[in-house]
Formats: structure tokens, C-alpha cells, sequence
């Protein structure tokens, strides 16, 4: 394995179980430094936690300064909440008995402000009879849609009229706007802020004429990975990079302008060798997200590898280098996709100084904890 990629190795590999998703601990709190400093600060960092749903992790966010976290699920935001997170947005509108639970959240964690987003009228006037029902309130994004057409509404008249019947409505406050802008995957940095800009400018307009009118917009939530810098040149807006925690292979390719490390690494063995030029590895659909046409891991050490099959439990490669592996051989990868991959995976292991010496639970990953 080339040098560069010589901190993937494990001094105690032999004794890991494999497939095995290893997280590099020194890496892990690099990548936290440089998401303070592309930030100007924790101040304005609300980072996602649907990457990783480590307890553990965000412990370490906690220990360097920042306390604004945001969250995809209920256990992610229960999680957050029992480590210590003091403020907490939960990005999913509420529907159903998800709108209790939000309220028995909002109870068991007195200490933590929760927040929620919204973009459907029903779901205010029944999030807001609800609260006031508890003796309660909840505070609420509205939900902007600047071009990814997965929720929200688009920002203007329609958006402006919503804010305002949100602004009046008892048992909530306006907390201001959620706006995730996940369709920007432009490679040229330079392209990819000009698509946030435009994307960015009319929530800015909206925002403006709603503080003419003296309606409150306390808050504006934006952006993901790939758009952090983008937004952290902003003022009065808060950043929610997750990837950038862990990184992965995908994000490194397409974005090599963000200054992030891979922080997570996939442990597989070779468990046959089917032809002169195949390995078969214990990496199946599994043990790596397979949301996305293969590559699904970098192989260092594989260089050129093609995979000519992918099932529950296995992965076959095609590669000029499978002479140099024997049955039972190590392989260290870098995942294309890390947030659909821990999920996948009950525990992970924690590599310090090139040995792992921990494992932790990833607790988020279940849809409910206790509430």
C-alpha cells in the first residue's frame, strides 16, 4: 500500500472481525478543528449528526466548543439530547404520532431547546393545538425548497404567507428558516458558489421583507458539506455540514477543494480467490452502502478493481493486483457513500495511534430509543 495510505493499517488487525468499520480517532478530531475554522468559530456551527449517530462523537463536538447540533430522527435527537447537546434541530416535519413524540421530547430534556421544520399548514395549526394542549411551545423552521424538490416550499409569496400564518399561530414560534440546498454538487468550487448564490439570494430577499414588516426571522439553518464554506462566509446564518466529520470517498473525489480527511475505513478480508484475476471479499450489500452504482469503496492497495458482483455478503473484484492476496488477506477501503454505511453497522471500532483500542455502539442507528 502506498505510503499516503499507510495510517488505513491496524498494528492489532489480525485480531478484528471482519467486514469491521474502523473510525480513525486523530482524524475524527481534525476534521472537527477544521469545521471550527472554515466556520470562523462554533458560534454558528449546527453540524448533522445523520453521518455518523455516534453519542461518542458528539461528546468530542461538545468537548471542542460546539453545542448546536442537528438531526434527521428521533433517536438521533434523543442521542444528542442524553450526551449533553443544548440545542437541537430536528430536520424532519413532524406528522402523525411523530407529533406527540416531539412533544415528549421537548418534556423528558427541559434543559435542551428543541426546534423543529415545518412546510404544510396542517402540521402547523396541529403541531401548535398540541402544544398548547401540553402547556407547551415549539419552535419552528419553515422549510424552504431553493431546488432540491425533496420538501419545503419555495421561497416568496406563497413562502412569505406561510411564515406569517406560522408568525400568528398559538403554541409555536417562528424560528426562522431551514434551507438545504443538497442538489449543489458542482466540482468547481468557483461554479458551485455561484449555484449556492443563486439559490441563496431569494431566502435573503424573503427575509429582508419580512424584518421590514416586523416579523421575526431569529434564524437562518443552511447548506450541508458541500456548500459549508459557501454559507460560512455569510453572516446571521447557522452551517450543518455532516459528512465532513467522517468523509468519505465520494466527497473527497468530487469536492477536493474542502480540506476534510477520510476519518472511516472499511476492515475486509479476501475470503476466495474464484480465478487468476478475482478476489471474492466479505463485503456485501451489508457492510457498505449500495445506493449508488459501484464503486462503492476505494481500494487502495486495488488500484483499477472493478466489481463484477455485489450481494448480500459478498463482493467480487476484478484486478491485475489479486496474485498479491491470499485467502484471508486484509484490505483496508474507503467507503463512497459513510452516512448510509454506519447505519449498517452496530458498533464500530475506534483506531488510536494505528491500533484500535475502542468500540462503540451506534445508537442512532435504531428508529426509536425510548420516545
Amino acid at each position: 500500500m502506498n505510503s499516503v495510505w499507510a495510517w488505513m493499517r491496524l498494528a492489532n488487525e489480525a485480531e478484528i472481525n471482519s467486514p469491521a468499520l474502523v473510525v480513525h480517532s486523530e482524524r475524527v478530531t481534525e476534521n472537527i478543528r477544521r469545521m471550527v475554522e472554515v466556520a470562523g468559530g462554533t458560534g454558528r456551527l449546527r453540524p448533522h449528526v445523520k453521518t455518523h449517530k455516534l453519542a461518542q462523537l458528539v461528546a468530542r463536538q461538545i468537548g471542542m466548543g460546539i453545542h448546536k447540533f442537528k438531526c434527521a430522527t428521533f433517536a438521533e435527537a434523543e442521542m444528542v439530547a442524553e450526551t449533553g447537546g443544548s440545542d437541537i434541530l430536528l430536520a424532519q416535519q413532524p406528522v402523525g404520532p411523530n407529533v406527540k413524540r416531539l412533544l415528549k421530547l421537548i418534556k423528558k430534556f427541559p434543559r435542551t431547546h428543541f426546534s423543529t421544520v415545518v412546510d404544510d399548514l396542517g402540521v402547523v395549526h396541529e403541531l401548535g393545538r398540541a402544544a398548547i394542549s401540553e402547556g407547551s411551545s415549539v419552535d419552528v423552521l419553515m422549510d424552504l425548497d431553493v431546488g432540491q424538490g425533496r420538501t419545503g416550499i419555495k421561497p416568496g409569496l406563497g413562502a412569505s404567507g406561510f411564515y406569517r400564518v406560522l408568525s400568528a399561530t398559538r403554541g409555536l414560534r417562528a424560528g426562522g428558516f431551514h434551507v438545504y440546498d443538497g442538489h449543489i454538487h458542482e466540482s468547481d468550487p468557483e461554479e458551485r458558489a455561484e449555484a449556492c448564490e443563486a439559490a441563496y439570494a431569494p431566502v435573503e430577499k424573503m427575509r429582508a421583507e419580512l424584518r421590514a414588516a416586523g416579523i421575526p426571522v431569529p434564524r437562518i439553518v443552511a447548506g450541508g458539506s458541500p456548500t459549508f464554506p459557501m454559507h460560512a462566509r455569510r453572516s446571521g446564518v447557522e452551517c450543518s455540514p455532516g459528512t465532513c466529520v467522517l468523509w468519505d470517498a465520494g466527497y473527497g473525489k468530487n469536492f477536493r477543494d474542502l480540506p476534510f480527511l477520510p476519518a472511516a475505513t472499511l476492515l475486509t478480508r479476501v475470503i476466495s480467490r474464484p480465478g487468476q484475476n478475482r478476489l471474492c471479499l466479505d463485503l456485501g450489500h451489508k457492510a457498505v452502502a449500495s445506493e449508488m452504482a459501484p464503486p462503492r469503496v476505494l481500494f487502495p492497495a486495488l488500484e483499477g478493481a472493478v466489481a463484477v458482483a455485489h450481494n448480500e455478503e459478498h463482493l467480487v473484484l476484478d484486478t491485475v493486483h489479486a496474485s498479491k492476496f491470499q485467502v484471508g488477506s486484509v484490505l483496508h477501503g474507503i467507503p463512497w457513500h459513510i452516512c448510509p454505511t454506519v447505519a449498517l453497522y452496530g458498533t464500530v471500532q475506534v483506531a488510536s495511534q494505528g491500533r484500535v483500542t475502542e468500540e462503540w455502539p451506534v445508537l442512532a442507528r435504531a428508529r426509536r430509543l425510548s420516545i
